[in-house]
């Protein structure tokens, strides 16, 4: 800050009576602002009243560099595998006592702990960044940016970090994504163009200008600030189980005990789906199924819903080894469709640790 100071002249008989500011420092004044305090004295010489004097002191506000970066909310970012555009929220504020640009960057763990206690174990692609419209969501008209323009003296901006997230991921994966903000000159808030150039501090003290003083509170005082998030995905597991029955129903050898597998023989197929539990629910559930050629189909079998018995063979977790034993579909619906030789029927969703089964029936040839 620069200081120029006038000097009292020395009086006799002086009682000092005010004191009057213009105004005092208050955190957050701009740079450049001047700031004088005044004196007056007043004074009698031989009991009469004398004309008062005066006295100021004036000095210039420096910059306060200082930027803060801070992820919106405490808790991680729920994706699924594939899921493209999961957003991550976080709100930049210019903490500078005047207009600043703040670049904008964004880097990603490799191994380590994320931000809310995770292991880092993938990175995001096509990650982004953009800036707020205002409404608070990420949506069509929020801007794609890589700073912040003319960022006035404690203005916060929103902006979203969005990225892909690709297939195959377990449940419990997790990607840190860390923004930063760089302070760098302002246009003293005249928007447009290119982000302003590198911001450098004063150095050897005090100058007669604006001086530059980096005021970062992490004690670093660079004028870069940084917070992290992270994605974590949930995932559907689905294992599929297939088996089939021979069914006494038109069965071609009248009053037999004993079924076989022979031409003219009726089986029923059945189809579970199970989805382990700890994850995601898994939506839109379809299964595509071609009959054998030597076999055909029973016109308005198809039956979704009931319940699947599965030997899991002493293996709990582990769908390799497990055993369709038996499907009982008397509380399904008629559904699903045939054409070109292949059944098809939409399950829906099938919740996490559940099982849903599609049964049909065909004719051995």
């Amino acid at each position: 800050m620069k200081r120029t100071t006038k000097y009292l002249v020395s009086v006799s008989s002086v009682a000092f009576v005010a004191l009057a500011a213009n105004p005092a420092i208050a955190a957050g004044t701009d740079a450049g602002s001047s700031i004088t305090n005044t004196v007056t004295v007043d004074y009698q010489v031989g009991g009469v009243d004398q004309s008062d004097i005066t006295a100021a002191d004036t000095f210039t506000v420096d910059r306060a560099v200082n930027v803060i970066v801070a992820e919106l909310g405490n808790a991680t970012t729920t994706v699924s595998p594939g899921q493209d555009d999961a957003v991550t929220t976080f709100d930049v504020t210019n903490e500078t006592n005047g207009y600043v640009d703040i670049a904008l960057a964004v880097s990603q763990l490799v191994g380590g702990t994320a931000a809310h206690g995770g292991t880092d174990s993938f990175n995001a692609s096509n990650v982004r960044i953009y800036e707020d419209d205002g409404d608070g969501s990420f949506d069509a008209g929020d801007t794609l940016v890589t700073f912040l323009d003319e960022m006035d003296n404690g203005e916060t901006r929103r902006v979203f970090v969005v990225a892909d997230i690709a297939l195959g991921l377990a449940t419990g994966s997790v990607a840190d994504v860390e923004l930063t903000g760089t302070a760098r000159e302002g246009n003293a808030g005249t928007t447009g163009g290119a982000v302003g150039a590198a911001i450098t501090a004063t150095t050897g003290g005090d100058t007669a200008g604006v001086d530059t003083v980096f005021a970062d509170t992490d004690g670093v005082f660079d004028g870069i600030a940084f917070d992290d998030d992270d994605f974590t995905v949930q995932a559907a597991a689905l294992s599929a189980l297939k088996g089939s029955t021979l069914l006494a129903v038109n069965y071609p050898i009248s009053g037999a005990t004993e079924f076989y597998n022979i031409p003219g023989a009726t089986v029923e197929y059945c189809i579970a789906v199970t989805n382990a539990s700890g994850g995601a629910d898994a939506t839109g559930v379809a299964i595509s199924d071609t009959i054998p050629a030597t076999t055909t189909f029973v016109a308005s079998s198809i039956v979704i819903g009931g319940t699947a018995t599965i030997d899991d063979n002493g293996t709990p977790g582990n769908t390799a080894d497990d055993v369709l034993t038996g499907c009982d579909n008397s509380a399904g619906s008629s559904g699903g469709s045939f054409a070109a030789g292949t059944v098809s029927a939409t399950i829906g969703t099938v919740a996490a640790g559940t099982t849903e089964i599609v049964t049909f029936r065909a004719t051995i040839n």
